[in-house]
């Protein structure tokens, strides 16, 4: 296995986050390319190097920066890809990217959302490592990343799928620790759930207000909706098995605290991950006129819930919302709060699916 300094890394998803960490990478002297799929950002980053605003810094960090169709210019694979993609752009990432990794590379998946046994479906589960991440930023400008947790306030979770994989996860941490705090856990798909718990409970739901995260959760009646949701997915992760595991620095006697866990997730989150004007991912993508990661988040709290045959009230109110947004039908904005309520309500009322 080849050392951190000399191993050939990608970072595919070179976004806000996927640049944040490329930019960590490139300063600590380490072989990483970035590649993304918006065009002026490639070309930004190309001539300007990446611009990362931070609360006590600012830095311009030159940076390698490809476009996908640069992919197939490439002479030598890598030994590490971290995959910074929206979870649904997960399959065909993972398909562009595998002929470039090495027998015995590393895909991690440095993302939201349960992607992890489909990285391995396409490279193998050998070489597969899953990722939890916790880094707030945003970017609207090409080549800009306003980063609002910076290294001391960013939180990584790593772990492997397969016994071929184990032991490796220090190979990913070693890189991810130039980013932020990494944790190694022995059951990534509890972590990730955790996380998707979290998720559910702030980014879909907060972002159809309209409004920083912050904002949004101190209007009236949105934090108990909020944390409404967050149970709905915890209730949903011990449907399927996944057992509660602490995550953002968290610890076991934390997590103990079950009934109450999903508001500790939720206050643990605002007060170290966030700043007042942070706005969620999944509103940066609607204010690009972008598709949201909402199935792959709130979308699989009510899907688990149906096979068990129950129901998810509010996580299927802010589905229904979302993909009203998404068409065109509402705009994000405070007024959808009374309809969210009432949204939620109406689901809780009805009789679950038989």
């Amino acid at each position: 296995m080849t050392s951190s300094e000399t191993k050939r890394i990608a970072v595919l998803g070179a976004g806000a986050n996927g640049a944040s960490i490329g930019a960590d990478l490139a300063r600590a002297g380490l072989d990483v390319v970035l590649i993304d799929q918006w065009p002026a950002h490639v070309e930004a980053m190309r001539a300007h190097g990446a611009r990362i605003e931070m609360p006590d810094e600012t830095l311009t960090v030159p940076v390698r920066a490809h476009h996908l169709c640069d992919v197939c210019t490439f002479r030598e694979p890598f030994d590490v890809v971290l995959l910074v993609t929206k979870a649904y752009d997960t399959r065909w990432s993972c398909q562009l990217i595998e002929p470039y990794l090495k027998p015995d590379g590393l895909v991690a998946g440095v993302q939201n959302g349960m992607t992890t046994d489909t990285i391995a479906e396409v490279v193998g589960p050998h070489r597969t490592m899953g990722c939890v991440i916790e880094i707030s930023s945003m970017m609207f400008d090409p080549g800009v990343v306003q980063r609002h947790s910076p290294p001391p306030r960013s939180w990584f979770a790593v772990g492997a799928i397969d016994a071929a994989a184990k032991g490796r996860e220090v190979e990913i941490a070693a890189l991810l620790r130039h980013v932020g705090t990494v944790e190694i856990v022995d059951d990534i798909r509890a972590a990730k759930w955790m996380k998707l718990v979290s998720n559910a409970t702030t980014l879909v739901t907060t972002a159809i207000l309209g409004v920083p995260m912050l904002e949004a959760a101190a209007m009236p009646g949105m934090r108990e909706l909020m944390l409404r949701s967050g149970q709905e997915a915890l209730d949903a992760g011990a449907l399927q098995g996944h057992r509660v595991l602490p995550i953002f620095g968290l610890t076991e006697d934390d997590v103990r605290q079950t009934n109450r866990l999903v508001e500790v997730l939720l206050d643990t989150l605002l007060a170290g991950f966030v700043l007042p004007h942070t706005k969620t991912t999944v509103l940066q993508d609607w204010m690009k006129g972008r598709h949201s990661e909402v199935d792959d988040l709130n979308g699989l709290v009510v899907a688990a819930h149906a096979r068990h045959g129950g129901a998810a009230p509010v996580n299927a109110a802010v589905v229904d919302l979302a993909r009203r947004i998404e068409r065109g039908e509402i705009a994000p904005g405070p007024q959808n709060l009374a309809l969210l309520k009432a949204l939620a309500g109406e689901a809780a009322s009805r009789p679950a699916a038989s």
